[in-house]
């Protein structure tokens, strides 16, 4: 019949070293902390970060042209949300709204950008 555990390996332990059973300890220790108070330190901080290529923008576009881009999507984006907080009673179509204003406030403020950038003829 097999033996099913195998048996326990053979230690030595007339070469116990307690200092060095303690700097091992507190290493272990100082990697679970920071695994579970410094989750950012997971990662390689020197490491680049590398962007998703599933939606790119060329770099060869200029600022105006991806400024006007931005105050195109913030607006459309304004409209679509004052149009749903109209179908919206209580507090979400008072939220909606905040959201809206948010929005038109980030549209003014790429407007004003382009406006500095190229002055109105």
């Amino acid at each position: 019949m097999k033996k099913i555990t195998p048996d326990p390996p053979d230690t030595d332990f007339s070469r116990h070293d307690p200092d060095l059973e303690a700097q091992r300890l507190k290493q272990a220790a100082d990697r679970a902390l920071d695994f579970y108070l410094c989750p950012g330190l997971k990662q390689d901080p020197g490491a680049a970060r590398k962007p998703s290529t599933i939606f790119l923008v060329d770099p060869a576009v200029d600022n105006e042209t991806l400024l006007v881009h931005a105050c195109e999507s913030l607006a459309s984006a304004s409209i679509m949300a004052s149009d749903l907080a109209g179908f919206i009673d209580g507090s979400q179509r008072n939220s909606l709204l905040g959201i809206q204003q948010v929005i038109m406030l980030g549209e003014l403020a790429v407007n004003r950008v382009l406006d500095n950038l190229v002055p109105p003829a």
